[in-house]
Order: C-alpha cells, then structure tokens, then sequence
C-alpha cells in the first residue's frame, strides 16, 4: 500500500490505496538443504518470520511446516480481518539443489505438502504470486494447488522480468554516453518470452556499475551444478542444443522423475525462443531455441567444454591459440591444436562411458571449446540437400566441417562437395572452406585432417 512508490507510474490515480492486504512473504533462496528435516527446519523459521513481522500470534501446537503454514494464514486473516497476500520467490530451489540426489523425492513431498496449505485455504487468500527457475507439472508437484494461472509464455507479461531497448534507450540514456548499444545488445539482449526481447536487467545494471565492461555478470552469480550433475548422468549431444526444435508438451513442465534438459536449459534462462511456428493441420505449436546472448554462450559452452574434456579448457589461451590459427588459416596449426586437446584429455574422463565411440562426442567438444570464445557455430547446419556437422564465422570466413569417425577425412570433405553445404554461403562475400576430421575410436584423437577452399 505505498501510494508514493508508484507516483508517475501507471498504477498511482487507478489503484485503491486506501485498501490494504497482510502479506505473507516466503523466500526459499537462502534455503540450502539436504534433506526433508533440515527442509522443515528452514520452512518453520520462515513461517515464523513472517509471524514476528505480522505480530500475528500462531496457535497450532504442531511443528509440521505445512500445518504452521496454515496457521499462520487464517491467524493472519482473523487478526487483520482482511484476505491475505502470499509471495513465494525460488519455489524450487531445494528441487534444483538435490535434483539429482537419492533424497529428491521426500524433498519434493514435504514441499507439495507445504504448499498445498495454500489451496486448502484459499477462502482466506486475495492472491498469490509464485516465482521460481523450473515450472514442474500440476500433476508430479502442484497437484493440490491447481487453480494456478501460469504467466510464462503469456505475451502479455512477455517484457515482465526484463528492460526493452526502449527502456535502455530511455530510462538509462544518461548512463549510455560512448557505450557501443549493439555490444551491449550482443551480450545481454536475446531473451524472449513471445514478445519484445529483452535485456537481463542483472547484466545492465552491473554493466553500468562496473565502469561499462563487458563480462558474465549474472551466469556468475547462478547455480550451475545442477547442469553438471546431470550432464554426467545423461549422454547429450550438446550442439544441437543451439539448433533444436521441440513442442509445448516440453515446455509446458516437467517430471520431477524424468527431467529434460532442454526444457531445464530453457526454464533456467540458458535457452530461449527463436522463433515460434504452428502445424496448420494439427494447430501444434513448435518452438525453435537458441542461446539468448554472448554472455551465456561463452559461460554455458565453456561450462560444457570443461565437463567434456575433464577441466582442461580452463586455460584460455590453448581456445584463443586455436582460433587464431582459424582467423589467420593455418590450418596445420589447428589440426596439432585439436590433437594436443583430445591427446591432454585423461582416460579417466571416459570411464564408464562409451563416448569415444561416437562422432557427436568429438563434434560436442569442438563445438563447446569455439563457441566458449563466443565465435558464431551453427552445429547440424541445413540446407536442401542435408545438414552438415558444423559451420564457424569468422570475421574473415567462413569454415564449414563435417565429422567421421573411424572413416577416411576424404569421406568428410567429399561428403560437403556432394551434398553441397558451402552453396548456401556463396553469397556471402567471405573466404569458403572445408574441413573433413576424421577420429579413431581406439587412440581417441583425430587420424586425419584435410580442408579444401570452396569456389
């Protein structure tokens, strides 16, 4: 109810002001647990928190969370004689934080129980606002709660979570004195909710703070051990992950029991939407993904760069020494480069795992160690005679390659010629070549190398 924080805002002469509501404020983010009873302990002292800031006495004798819960909302309503408000921020975070732990599931039934008190209740609730990182379906978590109205993908709250280069444009203008806006588009614009895209307003007000520098502001302040737990459970061939398409009913939630990475990907802010087409017979809606910006391209293909090879890419100057052999041509060069790489990678990084055997391993690495430089991949690159593996541009050119493994390099090149993957780019006015590796499955490196210019 503070009428003076909304002044020159739409909401200031069209809003009651006069009628307030008790609010009930739950912040799961500092919850850091692992197990259901440090869980329970953190939810009581929240309940009891939000008791001491409401001077509401609770009357329940119980020390189950849910049952001080619902107490705390009808106690909350008799003493204000009004309906309550409740705001849950990071629902899900003791989800994500043991996502891939044995204990998982009496986590997620302490919570359902502790949030279902919120339907229960409902007669005593003016309205509740839910945020969290993953939206996990009605059916395996918010069974009890299911007169939620979810907002995610509603275009009408499209620019809800972040600034529009309108407001960037207007609202910071006195903060954009010899700032490059399509560099600061370039690294923090790109996410899309089915409307404008937007800027992650972390990035930009950091940016701003920081002196206008350009770095990974906001994947350093995330969680992104979740992604590492499960990409060493699942085998993934992580290009495609820049170049995939998928329908609503991988958007829309997911399983607490069989989680998809790309809707985690998406829902965690590492992935967003291209574009968006609809079957003109079916009326299905399918949805192409893309990495939003430079900033979480470098972050997460470096996260994935370091899960593939053990840690080694840590080092940067192996990744720039690479692409400057690119940059400059010298293609020997980047053959001993990718050598070095794969021959630096220890055996035990493919214990228990069959990934030597297979291409989309030795493309997955490439793809992450290029693309952590934020240099522009296309991996499984269509065109009307097929796709080829992977295609980089560089400022001067532009290099399409195509993966074997176990094969001649020869077949790799002849491969691009037959199926004609340079034509696309004939236009283009950079440099065209071709590059054909080929990888043995026993030494686990490349064999062979070969490149041919296009014309």
């Amino acid at each position: 109810g503070s009428k003076e924080m909304f002044e020159g805002l739409y909401a200031y002469d069209k809003w009651d002001w006069e009628t307030k509501y008790p609010v009930i404020k739950l912040s799961l983010g500092g919850c850091n647990v692992s197990s259901k009873e440090e869980l329970e302990e953190k939810l009581r002292d929240l309940v009891l928190e939000n008791a001491s800031e409401l001077k509401v006495q609770l009357t329940t004798e119980s020390t189950r969370s849910s049952l001080m819960f619902r107490d705390l909302i009808r106690r909350t309503h008799d003493t204000y004689n009004q309906f309550v408000v409740i705001l849950i921020d990071e629902y899900d975070k003791p989800l994500l934080d043991n996502i891939e732990c044995d204990n998982l599931e009496q986590i997620q039934v302490a919570l359902q129980s502790f949030y279902s008190e919120i339907k229960d209740n409902d007669a005593f609730v003016k309205f509740g606002f839910i945020t969290g990182i993953s939206k996990f379906s009605q059916m395996s978590f918010f069974s009890h709660l299911n007169n939620l109205t979810d907002i995610t993908l509603d275009p009408a709250y499209a620019t809800i979570t972040g600034y529009t280069q309108a407001d960037l444009e207007g609202v910071f203008d006195e903060f954009l004195e010899g700032v490059d806006l399509d560099e600061v588009r370039r690294w923090y614009n790109g996410y899309n909710f089915l409307g404008t895209p937007v800027y992650n307003p972390f990035d930009v007000l950091t940016f701003f703070d920081q002196g206008n520098v350009f770095k990974n502001y906001w994947w350093n302040t995330g969680r992104q051990s979740f992604l590492t737990h499960m990409l060493e459970k699942r085998n993934y061939y992580l290009p495609n992950l820049e170049n995939i398409e998928v329908g609503s009913e991988i958007l829309d939630a997911f399983n607490i029991n069989d989680i998809n990475l790309v809707a985690l990907l998406w829902q965690s802010g590492y992935l967003t939407f291209d574009t968006v087409s609809q079957n003109p017979i079916s009326k299905e809606f399918s949805y192409k993904m893309k990495v939003p910006n430079l900033e979480i391209q470098s972050s997460l293909n470096l996260l994935f760069s370091n899960y593939l090879t053990g840690n080694l890419t840590q080092d940067i100057r192996p990744r720039t020494d690479i692409l400057m052999a690119l940059y400059e041509h010298k293609f020997d060069l980047v053959e001993q480069s990718i050598h070095t790489l794969f021959s630096s990678i220890v055996y035990d990084n493919y214990t228990g795992n069959n990934r030597c055997n297979f291409e989309g391993y030795y493309a997955s690495v490439i793809f992450a160690y290029i693309s952590a430089l934020g240099v522009p991949v296309i991996a499984e690159d269509h065109s009307n005679m097929g796709r080829a593996d992977m295609t980089m541009f560089l400022p001067n050119s532009i290099i399409v390659i195509e993966f074997k493994i176990d094969m001649p390099s020869e077949a790799a090149i002849e491969q691009i010629k037959t199926k004609k993957y340079c034509e696309k780019y004939a236009n283009d006015g950079r440099d065209i070549y071709m590059i054909g590796m080929s990888f043995d499955s026993e030494q686990r490196n490349i064999i062979e190398f070969d490149w041919q210019t296009f014309s």
